[in-house]
């Protein structure tokens, strides 16, 4: 009943039915505009000057401006100290690589450096490098690398413990800080080929003897020349002169 209702209505007021409206059909206007493609040099440039944003980083990615202050235990302020306590009073600081030695081998390397009055020290990696990086011997941290020791005497004998390393091949020679002088592996080697300080005292005070003997031999041989030549000379003013010959005597008169 309702859709007689509706079409009586529609078709007296004079509307079109829907079905009629949706057959109207509409003239589509030509595309006369194409998107001409890119230039392949001008896609160069664009694929070279593009923008590229950067990445976000993750949370907590930049530096904390606060920095920590790590405070340094006891026992390592105590190792420090024994540090500081070695290099003031040995001459010789030798660091040394322990290229897995056992215990047996160790012991009878202390005790043939003993022998030498050449001591052995224990200390942790990073004590040293603390204690070097505040220090005059700053340069001496990059040998402090894995299993290291350190060898010290209150003299120099650096010859006693080259000769003592050669019998434990285990054992590698980094460098050594001789008389406050930094030294290389191969420096360390050079240093045990020079002669020792009495050796050069002697040499030096023997040459500078042989000088002042020639410096006074070149000072007294002049006068001596001179006095020579004198008593040359007075000798022969005060002898008698000689009588001529009788041939030379009769020539001149002959002469005259």
């Amino acid at each position: 009943m309702a859709a007689t209702l509706c079409g009586t209505l529609l078709a007296k007021s004079g509307w079109l039915p829907l079905t009629q409206c949706g057959r109207v059909r509409h003239m589509s206007k030509s595309v006369t505009r194409h998107k001409r493609p890119m230039h392949i040099i001008k896609q160069k440039l664009m694929a070279v000057t593009e923008y590229i944003p950067p990445k976000r980083l993750a949370a907590g990615a930049y530096p904390s401006q606060n920095k920590k202050v790590e405070v340094e235990s006891g026992l390592v302020l105590l190792l420090k100290k024994e540090v500081k306590t070695v290099f003031q009073d040995c001459k010789m600081i030798a660091v040394v690589q322990n290229n897995a030695s056992n215990s047996e081998d160790m012991l009878t390397l202390r005790h043939r450096l003993h022998k030498h009055s050449l001591t052995v020290k224990f200390f942790p990696n990073q004590v040293m490098r603390s204690f070097l990086k505040d220090s005059e011997f700053c340069n001496m941290a990059p040998l402090f690398i894995g299993s290291t020791v350190l060898i010290v005497s209150t003299q120099g004998k650096v010859k006693e413990m080259l000769s003592t390393l050669r019998g434990s091949p285990q054992m590698v020679l980094l460098g050594a800080c001789v008389d406050g002088t930094l030294l290389s592996a191969q420096g360390v080697q050079h240093y045990s080929k020079l002669p020792s300080v009495s050796v050069v005292q002697g040499e030096l005070v023997s040459g500078l003897t042989l000088l002042s003997s020639r410096t006074a031999s070149l000072l007294r041989h002049h006068p001596a020349r001179l006095s020579a030549l004198l008593q040359q000379y007075v000798g022969q003013q005060g002898a008698p002169a000689a009588e001529p010959r009788p041939q030379e005597s009769e020539g001149v008169a002959a002469q005259s």
